[in-house]
């Protein structure tokens, strides 16, 4: 496909209009000029493809669709084919569904307990986090699907991140924030990459031409395109000449800028020149039309059943145990009690743009019963609150006082750990 033909082709609305998402989770096609739309999803645990009403916080319902083990779990496998074997699984399942990118992974750095997100990040080293998105991103590409490592940079909290500054001195970003994105980089060239909502030394993430063109594109020699989290741009003009690609979803919708006009605007004005608005427009086409021509070989057959089973070989290798004083194995036909919600209503994600509609979840409960073990249940606390009752905690106490061994369940109630 002859890039610049197109180029020269498209009119100044176009190519504004054009680096913008055309609905929720669609690029803008060009349909006098033979360039498609492509479809995006959210990641990176899962698909959230969305048929309907589109959203960025999980509140929507999405596809039924297989849960992998989240990011926060993989990371504590310190297994890079683990990460790769998962990429594969999730790239083939794009595929089956006719996406043509994959939101994620995530790659910021677990700095304080009350970030939301830590769930679906990596970790709190930076050689980890980019070692093993490296290993995803070569996953999910080698089925011809793209990635788009997230959320550059510096996101760690959700209080106040559409206007928060992460302040830091710039060897502080070098050593802690910014190597796993080089590493995803520089290791596996993600087709692309999505920015932030903060701003990082007071300068918003969406229009600092010291991330999004001097480091990630001048010193790692990133070739893909830049795209907005959903809702991140302050000022679209800035973004473009700092090297923001394409907004998503849009300015406000179509009605709020139509065909790009504050673009439009600028550029005849002079205070954007069409040069960068053009690197913009070639930078989305050569993924477009990379994502079309992987798309035209043919799509493999969707086993949710199949790739479920591959999530539960996974998880059983993110398992940690920390420490055991003589307590496991669990003796054949001794007396075990689970305790706690989570036994009957397993945790196994957070919350927001990430969550899945999950086909099926096995719970310990359900799997002990299923093996003839010896096991009672007591909830002892539920699973969605973060406070107990006195009478059922004393019901756990008594029966862990009865059993051979007490297996409690515990962990925080989905509001704690959300977008």
């Amino acid at each position: 496909m002859d890039i610049e033909k197109i180029l020269q082709q498209m009119t100044l609305e176009e190519k504004a209009d054009f680096c913008s998402g055309s609905d929720f989770w669609h690029t803008q096609p060009v349909e006098r000029l033979g360039v498609p739309a492509v479809m995006m999803s959210d990641g990176p645990s899962g698909l959230r493809k969305q048929d309907e009403q589109g959203d960025h916080l999980g509140i929507n319902e999405s596809i039924p669709a297989v849960c992998f083990p989240s990011s926060a779990a993989v990371a504590s496998s310190f297994d890079t084919a683990l990460a790769e074997k998962l990429g594969e699984t999730l790239g083939n399942e794009c595929r089956a569904e006719n996406l043509a990118l994959l939101l994620g992974p995530g790659l910021n750095i677990k700095r304080s307990p009350l970030c939301g997100r830590n769930f679906e990040y990596y970790s709190e080293d930076p050689v980890l986090a980019g070692e093993l998105a490296a290993g995803y991103i070569n996953g999910v590409q080698s089925q011809g699907v793209g990635t788009s490592i997230k959320h550059f940079a510096a996101n760690s909290q959700e209080y106040r991140r559409m206007s928060a500054s992460s302040d830091m001195t710039e060897r502080t970003l070098r050593e802690i924030y910014l190597p796993a994105f080089e590493t995803a980089v520089k290791k596996s060239q993600p087709w692309t990459v999505m920015c932030s909502y903060n701003r990082v030394n007071d300068v918003f993430a969406s229009e600092s031409r010291m991330l999004l063109t001097d480091i990630l594109r001048t010193e790692w020699n990133f070739k893909g395109f830049v795209m907005s989290d959903w809702g991140a741009v302050a000022d679209r003009v800035k973004g473009v000449a700092a090297g923001l690609d394409l907004e998503m979803p849009g300015s406000g919708g179509w009605e709020a800028d139509p065909f790009g006009a504050k673009i439009v605007a600028a550029v005849k004005a002079g205070t954007l020149s069409e040069a960068a608005l053009d690197k913009a427009v070639i930078r989305i086409l050569n993924i477009v039309f990379r994502a079309a021509d992987e798309a035209a070989a043919p799509a493999p057959e969707l086993d949710l059943k199949g790739d479920h089973t591959i999530a539960a070989e996974l998880a059983k290798e993110c398992a940690v145990l920390l420490q055991n004083r003589g307590v496991l194995p669990l003796k054949k036909g001794s007396k075990v009690v689970y305790i706690g919600g989570f036994a009957k209503t397993p945790r196994y994600q957070g919350g927001g743009s990430s969550h899945i509609n999950t086909i099926r979840v096995d719970s310990a409960l359900e799997m002990a019963e299923s093996h003839g073990r010896r096991v009672s249940y007591v909830e002892g606390f539920p699973a969605d609150l973060d406070q107990r009752e006195e009478e059922e905690f004393l019901r756990a106490v008594s029966a862990a006082a009865e059993a051979d061994a007490a297996v409690i369940f515990a962990g925080l109630p989905e509001s704690f750990e959300s977008e």
